[in-house]
């Protein structure tokens, strides 16, 4: 009798179920310097412990996405390990800012369950919460993921989908505590551009690209002690659609927050995901470029220093923005976009 865990199949799930997740995590300045060799985002206030103090904060804060990876990571080995996709993401509020010393833990429901047509797998909907060692709310946030069945024939539980909000809400975006914007340096932070600068509809080709490597997508996803085994394990990747390893999503959203700095280097916070798919799958080798449009201007209340844009990244692989495309000719996804993602960000209004 073998004591590993084989993980949760759909037939294991049931409506409002809450799983707590193995293990806490004490995010380093070690965990940082790797990130920041993975990705080498610029932006400066989560670069400069100087900088961060001059606007208000203690220090350098995380990035929002490393913390989002990590509690992501903690959901994986109880709804995930035996996925055949991440679909897709909603309803993403980042609340208390993660320092280095800080200890993470995620929880999750299941607040939604559906058996697909063909009775082998099935479609899973959970809200995961990350949260600090005081119990404060880090990240929350609601993804849905196809599951295998492990036996086909199992009887299906009714079908529930929760209703999706199309936008996080203006008053539910959380500004840093202590953040004061008055005092940012444009020059250090690397661009002139602030929140009054940006208009609905317009759309910024972030230029640069990035090669996937095997070996940093596959440290990367270890970073976030993510267990997927389609990222690792070559057999495994074998019996699946694509024959081999798949780059986790994840990296794909990092690299494109990067890349993203090249036009939007003052987006100094993620405050929401609003919705976010992973339109295509990504190996080593693809070259990763990224183009935003930006969907609306947000005016926060009672913050003269600080407004919001709501932007939509797009990630493409092996095919560079100047056209962006995102529909092929038989009006499908284009097959080089891998990631259209749809957040909120936080940005100095002139003052």
């Amino acid at each position: 009798m073998t004591k590993a865990g084989s993980g949760n199949f759909f037939e294991d799930f049931r409506l409002g179920q809450e799983i707590r997740h193995a293990t806490p995590r004490t995010v380093t300045r070690g965990d940082v310097a790797l990130y920041t060799g993975l990705y080498g985002p610029r932006f400066a206030i989560q670069s400069s412990d100087a900088f961060a103090r001059a606007v208000g904060l203690p220090a350098a804060p995380v990035d929002d996405l490393l913390v989002f990876h990590i509690v992501f990571g903690k959901t994986v080995p109880d709804i995930s390990l035996n996925s055949v996709a991440n679909l897709g993401y909603a309803g993403c509020r980042f609340g208390a800012r993660v320092f280095p010393g800080d200890t993470l833990s995620a929880t999750s429901r299941v607040i939604g369950l559906k058996e697909n047509a063909n009775r082998k797998t099935g479609i899973v909907h959970v809200r995961s919460t990350g949260l600090n060692q005081d119990g404060a709310t880090v990240v929350d946030y609601i993804r849905w993921v196809m599951v295998r069945k492990r036996d086909p024939e199992a009887p299906a539980p009714e079908a529930v989908a929760p209703e999706l909000e199309e936008a996080v809400a203006a008053e539910d975006l959380q500004v840093p505590e202590g953040l004061d914007l008055s005092a940012y340096d444009t020059g250090l932070a690397g661009a002139p551009h602030l929140w009054d600068d940006y208009q609905a509809g317009e759309t910024i080709d972030h230029v640069d690209g990035i090669t996937i490597e095997e070996a940093e997508h596959m440290m990367a996803t270890r970073l976030y002690q993510n267990t997927a085994r389609v990222h690792f394990n070559q057999h495994a990747a074998k019996e699946g659609r694509f024959g081999r390893r798949i780059v986790y999503g994840g990296h794909i959203m990092s690299l494109a927050r990067t890349l993203s700095f090249n036009g939007l280097a003052n987006a100094c916070f993620i405050a929401a995901i609003n919705g976010g798919r992973h339109l295509a799958p990504t190996f080593a080798g693809d070259t990763i470029y990224a183009w935003t449009e930006v969907l609306d201007k947000i005016a926060l209340a009672g913050r003269g220093d600080i407004g919001a844009l709501r932007l939509r990244t797009v990630a493409t692989k092996d095919h560079p923005c100047p056209d962006f495309p995102l529909k092929g000719e038989d009006g499908k996804d284009h097959p080089q976009v891998v990631l259209a993602l749809d957040y909120t960000v936080l940005m100095k209004r002139r003052g």
